[in-house]
């Protein structure tokens, strides 16, 4: 099961990468022009519903592979796989999905079509940065390439 998991996370990270940045272009090209949001709001759901379901996928990873009893132990901030894996990823995963819900829930809540457009295309872009920055690529050298 936590092998299906692994690989439930690691391909679902593609569709959330392309719900984000299509979400990131429809933001970007209605924020100057007065086009409807409604385009843009349901992939921004869209990309926000995948953001929650990896985010309990990853949880679920998180605690079935024992990351979570490691905080603490000796020598885990020397080790950069197990600080990767403990502090790291997950942190700055939360930190992304939240300023793209809260990115999200503020678009809903105004009614300039296209304020909720800027507002879509500044939370996601900077939610995508951080995902992308803490996504466990391989040439990142954390052994990823061993368990996957």
């Amino acid at each position: 099961m936590e092998t299906g998991l692994i690989h439930l996370h690691s391909s679902l990270r593609w569709i959330v990468l392309i719900l984000m940045v299509v979400a990131i272009v429809k933001g970007f090209s209605g924020r100057n022009k007065n086009v409807s949001f409604d385009g843009t709001r349901k992939i921004a759901l869209f990309a926000m519903i995948s953001l929650h379901i990896q985010l309990l996928i990853g949880l679920a990873l998180y605690f079935m592979r024992g990351w979570a009893g490691k905080w603490g132990t000796e020598g885990m901030m020397a080790d950069k796989i197990m600080r990767f894996f403990t502090m790291e990823h997950m942190l700055m995963m939360i930190i992304a999905i939240a300023l793209a819900t809260i990115g999200y829930s503020g678009a809903k809540k105004m009614s300039d079509s296209m304020k909720q457009h800027k507002r879509i295309f500044v939370f996601y872009l900077i939610s995508l940065i951080i995902i992308l920055a803490s996504i466990p690529w391989p040439f990142r050298g954390l052994g990823v390439d061993n368990w996957i």
